[in-house]
């Protein structure tokens, strides 16, 4: 099959630039491993789209969804085996190869877990990976922030114009984070947890009621708390990707989101930026689309 957009990646990028693809009459195809909607689908409630006051972080995604596919974009899910950008071609494990005169890659980045029991099982119920996105729901409440390095530190600050009391739990006696910021943190009544390490979630009624945590003496400490952050780093998905990437592993675009590849664009979270929010990733995906759009009106 051949088309003149392939995404991948259904996520709330993804998604927006089938819906702008479809739109202009590009044959659109987004192709998703798992479900639409990526790490967003999994937010509870979301407070800071545009237009929501409150909204379900899958209701979201399933409208977004929806409205792709009545754009005119089709979505496939399936397993990618490998991707050719150079010449624009995608295999899957089916066998099937599909052709496209532009690639966007909406590939995302997944959340570095704990790896503690229960933590699965207690997203969005206790459990969150973002603060900008969840904090205010912890209005007057305590929390913990796990992670020493810009993210979490940032985040302590952040948690603080809610929470009545926040924790931040690292396995190190320094933090990673620049001094700054560790100031800061230290000044506005953060309570510090170092060198430690969560070793259990307590759940109560299908809550988090407490957390664990241990030292390198394997002293332990309880500690009273109505949601844990953790900030213990994300890692992009972006392994399939022969193109320009920074050190971490995301991929390198320019304000248009062209990547170094013609006709090869990336956006949200599995790109180089400083701000991966549902917000920035549907901006990356509408302006993205443009691109390809042009690039096909002026190379066909």
């Amino acid at each position: 099959m051949s088309y003149d957009v392939v995404i991948i990646g259904a996520g709330p990028g993804g998604l927006t630039a089938g819906i702008y693809a479809g739109r202009a009459g590009l044959k659109t195809l987004i192709i998703e491993k798992f479900f639409s909607g990526g790490q967003a689908s999994q937010t509870y409630e979301i407070e800071n789209y545009p237009g929501f006051v409150k909204v379900g972080g899958f209701d979201l995604m399933q409208e977004m969804e929806k409205q792709a596919k009545e754009s005119g974009a089709e979505i496939k899910f399936c397993e990618i085996e490998r991707v050719d950008l150079a010449k624009k071609k995608i295999y899957l494990t089916s066998g099937e190869v599909i052709e496209s005169k532009t690639i966007i890659i909406a590939s995302g980045a997944t959340h570095a877990h704990l790896n503690v029991e229960g933590e699965d099982e207690l997203i969005g119920q206790g459990v969150s990976y973002c603060a900008t996105c969840d904090g205010a729901f912890y209005k007057g409440k305590t929390v913990a922030i796990v992670g020493g390095g810009n993210t979490a530190v940032s985040d302590a600050l952040y948690l603080n114009k809610f929470a009545k009391s926040v924790y931040i739990i690292h396995r190190r006696n320094e933090f990673r984070a620049s001094p700054v910021l560790v100031e800061r943190m230290r000044k506005n009544g953060t309570i510090i947890k170092t060198p430690y390490t969560v070793s259990s979630l307590n759940i109560e009624d299908k809550k988090l009621k407490s957390i664990t945590i241990v030292n390198k003496e394997n002293q332990s400490e309880s500690i009273e708390v109505d949601g844990l952050f953790v900030a213990v780093g994300q890692t992009p998905e972006t392994g399939l990707f022969d193109v320009q990437k920074d050190e971490k592993g995301y991929i390198v675009t320019d304000e248009n989101m062209k990547t170094n590849l013609d006709g090869v664009y990336a956006v949200g979270d599995c790109r180089a930026k400083f701000l991966r929010q549902v917000v920035t990733a549907c901006a990356d995906g509408a302006i993205a689309s443009e691109q390809a759009l042009l690039y096909i009106t002026l190379n066909n």
